[in-house]
């Protein structure tokens, strides 16, 4: 066995300090079995600390559950953020995260046949099913059907927590291939039905009157610390007019979005016609001293809540692990503790703006961005005058004349940027989303018309959530690392920028948000893009 791939053994006695002290930072980082009870919990639940020799330790819920453990109903280990172990130099390393952030995420959006997922994952890897396996047992212990099995689990305990859905529903958002599949495997694994899980968590809370409190209503965790007001101030630099609202003030977040309907269980995705869409409203908000969100779904894109899930955890950073990302890039940003990367609720969102972006400023690619909206977006119907339209899809831009494109100020080069993106992701709707090879998206993006390596790095950072990527062009980047008038800018950018690996894209954001480069707002999109 090659010792380099094996786990790396948790620290019994540092994981036991951590489960007493109830550690918010270590949230996700490993789960305590209790073999007392036969029950495992993370490390901040909130019931008696069991004595040390009644605990084992384990780094995923999958592991915990495959030594005969029941999730805990207190501390719902379902709403830990994701472990996630980043590393430029390890290949294995960087093909495992991509396989679990995939499995993930076509689960929530229900692209995952119910019995055999492996094949479409190996060729989405472009490896082989038996590499698949190795590495997985190698490396986590578990098979990749034990995990996937896991991911299911802990997202049907969500929704029966959390949600009203009826549970047919419930157990195709969760990948079940029917209601009795999901009731007999649920009993098999946690010992309760669904309908005795949902009553012993107690009632869902009632709905108010008042429009701004329907929907449903679910926590997201992070580790904490999170630099809330940074972060906020990146996505409101950035708002598009009539898509979304941020309130740094209030530490809240509110905007439309349209996804793709989940398919039925089974399903292809390979439909020549286009798939139906959910759209709707979301909010976001940070309650003080705590560590985790609340994430308010309209009742239009309820019924794809895994995946609204998801995104917004991808788009927020919500799994990031402060305390590694601190190891690396302390001794240069010591003010950027809790720093995050915001990612993309929508990978053709994100294009656009990226693309409309170039040469200009953010206010001015925001403005542009809002007319866009405006003139191509469908309208959506919101609790707030301010939300008034969905971003336009891959297919409603295509089918927009280049005249209405030219008049909104949209020059005939950008158009066709658009275009060609427009036209790969309708083909390939999850290539630009975390969990493709970022790699391979990279050498794709540069070769479409109209997309230089700023924008190509730009969009595997937040489209594809990559840690790594650093968009050494950039003139805000260049200005505060002193390599603008050097010789060769962007070689020297980069090469500043080694120090920093595997976590350059933090790094990256850490200079745009101010530390060492005081005029962001004006310069971060006069990019090289040659």
């Amino acid at each position: 066995m090659d010792r380099s791939l094996t786990p790396t053994p948790l620290d019994n006695e540092a994981c036991y300090l951590a489960l007493a002290a109830r550690d918010a930072r270590f949230d996700g980082r490993f789960f305590t079995g209790v073999t007392s009870t036969g029950i495992y919990c993370r490390p901040i639940c909130r019931v008696r600390t069991p004595r040390a020799a009644n605990c084992v330790f384990f780094h995923l819920a999958a592991q915990a559950e495959r030594a005969g453990f029941r999730p805990c109903l207190r501390c719902r280990p379902e709403l830990a953020p994701q472990a996630r172990h980043w590393s430029s130099q390890d290949a294995t390393q960087l093909l495992l995260q991509q396989a679990c952030q995939w499995l993930a995420h076509a689960a929530a959006a229900g692209h995952l046949p119910h019995n055999a997922p492996l094949p479409q994952l190996a060729q989405r890897l472009g490896v082989s099913e038996r590499h698949v396996r190795r590495i997985f047992q190698t490396h986590l212990g578990v098979s990749p059907l034990q995990y996937l099995q896991t991911l299911r689990l802990l997202s049907a305990k969500q929704l029966l927590t959390d949600t009203r859905l009826p549970m047919a529903e419930v157990a195709w958002l969760s990948g079940f291939s029917s209601v009795r599949r999901f009731n007999a495997c649920l009993l098999a694994h946690y010992g309760l039905t669904p309908t005795a899980m949902r009553r012993g968590m107690g009632p869902v809370p009632p709905r108010s009157a008042a429009l701004q409190e329907a929907g449903t209503r679910v926590r997201l965790a992070y580790r904490p610390p999170l630099a809330t007001t940074e972060l906020l101030r990146f996505l409101a630099l950035r708002a598009v007019d009539g898509v979304e609202c941020v309130d740094t003030g209030a530490r809240r977040i509110t905007r439309t979005l349209s996804v793709p309907q989940p398919l039925p269980v089974g399903a292809t995705t390979a439909a020549p016609t286009t798939p139906a869409r959910l759209s709707g409203w979301i909010r976001i908000t940070w309650p003080d001293h705590q560590p985790w969100a609340e994430l308010t779904v309209s009742d239009g894109l309820s019924h794809a809540l895994p995946e609204v899930i998801r995104r917004v955890r991808d788009w927020l950073d919500l799994d990031a692990d402060p305390a590694a990302v601190a190891l690396t890039l302390a001794a240069d940003f010591p003010g950027a503790s809790g720093l995050r990367v915001p990612g993309a609720i929508d990978g053709f969102e994100l294009g656009v703006r990226a693309v409309l972006g170039q040469l200009l400023t953010v206010q001015a690619a925001t403005t542009l961005c809002g007319r866009v909206a405006r003139t191509l977006g469908s309208p959506v119907d919101s609790p707030w005058p301010e939300l008034t339209h969905l971003f336009p899809t891959p297919a409603q831009w295509l089918a927009a004349p280049a005249d209405v494109l030219g008049a909104l100020g949209i020059t005939r080069q950008k158009q066709g940027a658009i275009g060609a993106l427009a036209r790969c992701l309708l083909d390939e709707p999850d290539w630009l989303t975390p969990g493709a090879d970022p790699h391979a998206t990279h050498a794709r993006l540069l070769t479409l018309p109209g997309v230089g390596p700023w924008t190509a790095s730009y969009l595997v950072m937040r489209g594809l959530h990559w840690p790594d990527a650093f968009p050494a062009g950039d003139v805000a980047l260049q200005t505060a690392l002193h390599t603008r008038h050097l010789p060769h800018p962007q070689h020297a950018t980069t090469q500043r920028a080694q120090a920093w690996q595997p976590w350059r894209s933090y790094a990256a954001v850490a200079l745009w948000q101010g530390l060492g480069s005081p005029a962001e707002e004006q310069i971060h999109s006069k990019h090289i893009n040659k």
